[in-house]
């Protein structure tokens, strides 16, 4: 049995009154998706716990089957996973932004998505100035990378209030600096970091390109080292995950899931949505799960990009869903679940912990001939998971309860 996880991030979305009271994905033409919505099984999820903020990394972990409220410590470690960055007990590892102010209001979360290259020469001048035994930064793809504190929980680094840039565009950065125990060290890094950036060559460049500079970092989502059992482990399957953000490939390499590089795939809109299926459906020659993620959506969410964001969602269908589709309708022994793991609004430019839709197509699946796959259709159906890693378990494990739900 091959199981086939599809995830457009932040692809759920309010009703939006320039598309007549639809959504994005109501209005998205998603004839593959809308397959799924007729031939499988249409229901609910909801993958933020109300105790935990509406941040990707809390998503993906229930959508992967885990308990955010157990298993959770914060986004930096996952991503450190990913670098290859080893932390010890103690270590603290934060989420390093590139971000764009002006006048000390957050313009810009991701510093006009700046390329990698850049961004890496940014981190690298960076370290020049701030790295010490304790402290270094590590660059991963465009806006976003890492800072590591060696053993920065001993003085309590763990515990400090951050929040998400992309939760206070246009807002005063000085209103949201991070505070508690251990704050002021963060916080003389960021505002030198400001100091050191907004001359640097690389953005003067920017700027006469007329491109959003890198003004400045900011330092969030931190953590210590999480411990949690393996995929394999819990259900007894191989795996691969295939993103371009390291938030996903480090989550699965903590799993023991393969983490596969996908040349073309960029987190953004220009990413290679064909390529990361093939890329899947190779994997699944010697392996039994996948875990495919696609950030396009959710960026254009953050961007308040209405036009972006159908697009993505019309891509993630055609070349996404579409492909796996073609390869695996040929086959009888397959399983595929579609969803968000959280919605993006793009009225609202950042996350929220509302349920998503989910579609579930394949083996052992009788359809109920929803019409299409979209939040209005899937609020019609019994089926809802007020636990999202309880959804994991149902798609993977619970045949017979799949069945039950079949003859309701």
């Amino acid at each position: 049995m091959k199981y086939i996880v599809l995830v457009c991030d932040g692809m759920a979305d309010y009703p939006v009154q320039e598309l007549a009271g639809k959504t994005p994905l109501e209005a998205a033409r998603t004839p593959h998706m809308d397959l799924i919505a007729r031939l499988g099984r249409l229901g609910r999820v909801k993958t933020v716990p109300d105790s935990m903020e509406p941040a990707s990394d809390v998503a993906n972990i229930s959508v992967l089957g885990y308990d955010p409220e157990k298993y959770y410590t914060g986004r930096g470690p996952l991503e450190a996973a990913n670098l290859g960055v080893e932390l010890r007990e103690d270590d603290v590892a934060f989420r390093c932004n590139m971000i764009t102010v002006l006048h000390d209001a957050l313009t810009d979360y991701s510093a006009g998505h700046i390329r990698s290259e850049e961004s890496k020469e940014l981190i690298l001048f960076l370290n020049q100035h701030f790295a010490t035994r304790e402290i270094r930064f590590y660059p991963g793809v465009s806006y976003r990378n890492l800072m590591v504190v060696r053993d920065g929980a001993k003085i309590g680094l763990d515990k400090v209030k951050t929040r998400a840039p992309h939760d206070i565009l246009g807002q005063n950065i000085q209103k949201h600096l991070p505070k508690g125990k251990g704050s002021d060290v963060l916080i003389r890094i960021m505002e030198d970091s400001r100091k050191l950036l907004e001359h640097h060559e690389i953005n003067q460049v920017r700027v006469d390109l007329k491109e959003n500079p890198a003004t400045m970092i900011w330092l969030w989502g931190q953590g210590k080292r999480p411990s949690m059992p393996t995929f394999l482990d819990k259900y007894g399957l191989s795996g691969s995950v295939i993103s371009a953000v390291d938030l996903i490939k480090g989550l699965g390499r903590i799993l023991g899931l393969e983490a596969i590089n996908v040349p073309g795939a960029t987190g953004y809109y220009d990413t290679d949505y064909k390529g990361k299926a093939k890329a899947a459906i190779k994997s699944l020659t010697d392996k039994n799960f996948v875990f495919l993620h696609v950030e396009a959506a959710d960026e254009a969410g953050h961007n308040g990009d209405l036009r972006e964001k159908i697009l993505a969602i019309e891509r993630f269908d055609t070349l996404v869903v579409g492909t796996i589709l073609q390869e695996f309708n040929r086959k009888k022994n397959f399983r595929i679940l579609v969803l968000p793991d959280h919605p993006t609004p793009v009225e609202l430019r950042t996350h929220v912990s509302d349920p998503v839709l989910f579609g579930i197509y394949g083996k052992g699946i009788v359809g109920r001939g929803f019409a299409k796959y979209c939040e209005k259709e899937a609020i019609k159906s019994k089926l809802y998971f007020s636990k999202g890693h309880e959804l994991m378990d149902y798609f993977i494990r619970a045949d017979s309860e799949i069945e039950k739900e079949n003859s309701l």
